[in-house]
């Protein structure tokens, strides 16, 4: 309720400030656009189909870069979890590679891939890869020894340990990490897109600035935002879901 309230107040605070700042002459309409705008070129698109195809694509590339890089990051964390010389090997790479901007890379990653979907699909993924490995090696390394310790004692092997134990005691920081990981991916198709895309959210926030379309703009983008809202919510539903059966066990 609270949630839906505070939403409900932005959107009404934007009404106010697009229509209200048009009826007294203090913004130029060109420049906000209003909801009612933004509907009326959602309705547009949607008439024609463009929109379901544009969410679509988009969402498309998002998942298989997404799920790239959540199975890299989540496999390399469990490797350097439980492997010490792989940690040693692998974290002076990812820290160096790491601070460097995605966007340095994107015209090398449209000449090592082309124009074509792939190009995009890996973006996503090198993008969203490093905050999601830090995230889960971190969550397993911070796991209480002594809950380990505890279920070694009980005869627990290897692999019991890692599934019945420390996967779940680090699930919250697991699931911190996709979700952190996700939204970086809502950021990056974005850029993605502006480059050698002809669908897409962002192709179709591009052809808004090109042609000087604000509300085509903010209506991209506040798809962009719902999108992301949706997956996280996905995703905290799941994190409560298997801890309340933890719990139960």
């Amino acid at each position: 309720m609270i949630r839906a309230a505070a939403l409900a107040g932005a959107l009404t605070a934007w009404a106010l400030v697009a229509y209200g700042g048009r009826a007294l002459g203090l913004v130029n309409p060109v420049l906000m656009p209003t909801p009612g705008e933004v509907v009326e070129v959602a309705g547009t698109l949607a008439r024609d189909g463009s929109l379901a195809q544009h969410l679509a694509v988009s969402s498309l590339r998002i998942a298989e870069g997404f799920g790239l890089a959540a199975a890299a990051a989540l496999g390399l964390g469990l490797l350097v979890a439980v492997y010490t010389p792989a940690r040693l090997m692998l974290e002076p790479v990812i820290e160096f590679v790491r601070p460097i901007p995605p966007l340095a890379f994107l015209p090398m990653f449209l000449v090592w891939f082309g124009l074509g979907e792939t190009s995009k699909v890996a973006f996503i993924a090198y993008t969203t890869f490093f905050p999601m490995f830090i995230g889960i090696a971190a969550g397993l390394g911070r796991v209480d020894v002594m809950l380990l310790r505890a279920a070694a004692s009980l005869g627990a092997s290897r692999r019991e340990l890692l599934r019945r134990v420390a996967l779940p005691a680090a699930l919250p920081s697991i699931v911190v990490a996709l979700r952190l990981g996700f939204g970086l991916a809502i950021f990056v198709i974005v850029g993605a897109e502006f480059m050698g895309a002809d669908a897409g959210l962002g192709n179709l926030i591009m052809e808004g600035r090109v042609f000087f379309n604000p509300a085509q703009i903010v209506m991209g983008a506040l798809l962009l935002g719902l999108l992301g809202s949706l997956v996280n919510g996905l995703l905290q539903a799941a994190e409560r879901r298997v801890l309340r059966w933890r719990a139960l066990g």
